[in-house]
């Protein structure tokens, strides 16, 4: 065929494109592309099932099955034919308004319609959130451990990264000294995840009252990732971030994802909390509306679904599964403590997560966290991730939201494979 005189290599050689170069360094790090690697590792004609104890997603098994009242009321909403069109870009009204009366329920004072933006789950309200606040300079504050989807998206927005620690002696409280050390005049936010993913804490009142009077001191708004909210089975109620919304300006961000059990629905929310109105004052409304007007949006049905899944949804659903991860974080503390090489510092009481500490000295031939758990997969099929992917370098993320028998029976895997792995003290 005539190429016009034009021989491939030179032309290749002169096309002006190509990728991005920062996405793939983001991605490296990022939950999904860990556990792929350790998935990786897993064989083909292993003689056991692999067991997931690396993500939040309990919905595969049919304890953690969400309720009926969800299912019908998508139906509802698809069989209507109210909700085959495109949606307004920061949502159906009556969708906002449904979820402004649920979420002020826990709160000292009226949320509003105008309050809410509808997102493809908490996972683009994270996005949106940062790419408002990004411009040249800014840095924002992040927990380690934390969840590494902030530090992917912040990179990608050109946002610096400062982290401030979560305390394991102090239950996972946040390091408040060390917030105030790491801003200047540059810092937009810090980030504050409650229930805690990866750590299954629950702040107390008290904590988060403190969390409200630092950032008001230090001028910057609080990002409260709540997309776990209400599911706490210890000593220490949810509290929103909200709560403290005349203190400090609040972006809330949460989804039904977690609580309803349904994470591949996408739909989830940005809130702003914010009875003085500083939001509107500084214009980030302003920018969250034109975000929404130039990135897609949550599926109309589904959207359409939500007043009926929040109105109707009954407490002994919720009671259920609030039980169950009672049982399955009682479990997993249990068993970790049985495995010497591995320690827990605090019992989980929210979330679905747990983290561990590695003892490496006490292992053969295991390098790092990342070793460990590729081995462990090889070896056990048993899925972990590995610390490091959320910060803590020779640690482990742990989630008992599984299925009691199949968590009872990967902890034991993980223990076997810890005793064949145990140095030999002789």
């Amino acid at each position: 065929m005539d190429n016009g005189g034009v021989d491939g290599a030179t032309a290749a050689g002169r096309w002006r494109f190509g990728p991005n170069a920062s996405l793939a360094s983001v991605s490296a790090s990022s939950i999904r592309a860990v556990l792929d690697k350790v998935i990786a590792n897993i064989r083909d004609d292993g003689p056991r099932p692999v067991l997931p104890l690396g993500h939040g997603d309990p919905s595969a098994f049919p304890c953690f099955r969400t309720t009926a009242v969800a299912e019908d009321a998508i139906v509802a909403a698809v069989r209507s034919a109210n909700f085959n069109c495109y949606a307004p870009n920061v949502g159906v009204p009556p969708a906002r308004r449904a979820i402004a009366e649920y979420l002020s329920r826990d709160l000292p004072y009226k949320l509003s319609t105008d309050d809410i933006f509808l997102t493809a789950g908490c996972s683009q309200a994270i996005e949106i959130a940062l790419s408002v606040l990004a411009r040249p300079g800014a840095n924002i504050l992040l927990p380690r451990p934390g969840f590494p989807f902030y530090e992917a998206r912040a990179g990608v927005n050109g946002l610096e990264v400062r982290h401030f620690d979560l305390l394991p002696e102090k239950g996972w409280e946040i390091d408040l000294k060390a917030v105030e050390a790491l801003a200047d005049e540059n810092t937009v936010a810090m980030v504050v995840i409650n229930p805690g993913n990866p750590c299954g804490n629950v702040f107390t009142y008290q904590h988060l009252a403190e969390v409200a009077n630092t950032a008001k001191r230090l001028g910057i708004m609080v990002i409260a990732d709540e997309v776990y909210d209400h599911l706490v089975f210890g000593s220490n109620p949810f509290v929103p971030m909200g709560v403290f919304g005349s203190t400090v300006p609040v972006l809330t961000l949460g989804s039904i994802s977690k609580r309803w059990v349904v994470p591949g629905w996408r739909l989830g929310w940005i809130v702003t909390s914010d009875p003085n109105g500083v939001f509107k004052e500084t214009k980030i409304v302003d920018s969250l509306t034109i975000m929404l007007n130039i990135t897609t949006d949550p599926a109309t049905f589904i959207q359409g679904a939500i007043p009926q899944i929040l109105e109707n949804t009954k407490d002994d659903f919720f009671e259920q599964t609030i039980n169950l991860l009672r049982k399955t974080a009682d479990i997993c503390y249990d068993k970790i403590k049985e495995i010497d090489c591995i320690t827990c510092p605090r019992k989980p009481e929210g979330s679905m997560f747990v983290m561990a500490k590695l003892n490496l000295s006490h292992l053969e031939g295991i390098h790092d966290d990342i070793d460990f758990c590729s081995k462990l997969a090889k070896e056990e099929s048993v899925i972990i991730l590995p610390g490091v992917t959320v910060g803590m370098k020779n640690w482990l993320r742990v989630t008992f939201a599984m299925d009691p028998s199949s968590l009872e029976e990967g902890l034991g895997r993980l223990k076997s494979f810890c005793h064949r792995h145990t140095k030999n003290s002789t």
